[in-house]
């Protein structure tokens, strides 16, 4: 069975990281969704929360696991058993980072590939950045997320 690592912050997971998901169980048997830790980096939602939510929000797909790691990640799809990274697409300046990521990661595991998903036209300006300062005016989240992230974050 084909194993892939999907890493992000995911604060919060939004639509469009769900249509990556849903599209990365396409061409893997299994999707691992792990919540990056920075301790540095101040989030809204906790890892334990974030963990839950997008367990909630994948819940109808199959064969999705949700970790938190901190550290290298390809060192952490390395030792999972996985052949590649899975990472979304919105921009130019997306693909600038994440290819230089992809090459760094590649040179530490050599058997590890990125797998880029453009992001679908619905979501393609979604950000997290973003839900997090629509929130932050109290404006509507739930074109953006799943609903039960939106419900979360509202109450938040």
């Amino acid at each position: 069975m084909t194993l892939a690592v999907y890493p992000g912050t995911f604060d919060p997971f939004t639509l469009g990281h769900l249509d990556i998901a849903e599209r990365a169980l396409r061409l893997f048997d299994r999707l691992v969704i792990t919540v990056a830790v920075h301790s540095d980096k101040a989030t809204l939602l906790s890892p334990e929360v974030r963990i839950d939510l997008i367990q909630q929000a994948t819940a109808h797909l199959d064969n999705v696991t949700v970790t938190s790691f901190e550290g290298l990640i390809a060192e952490h799809a390395r030792d999972l058993g996985a052949c590649a990274l899975v990472r979304g697409l919105r921009t130019p300046r997306d693909f600038d980072y994440e290819s230089q990521m992809a090459h760094m990661n590649r040179r530490m595991v050599p058997e590890l590939d990125t797998v880029f998903f453009h992001t679908s036209a619905a979501h393609a300006l979604t950000s997290s950045s973003l839900v997090r300062d629509i929130l932050r005016w109290n404006g509507d989240i739930r074109p953006f997320v799943p609903p039960m992230i939106a419900e979360a974050l509202m109450h938040k």
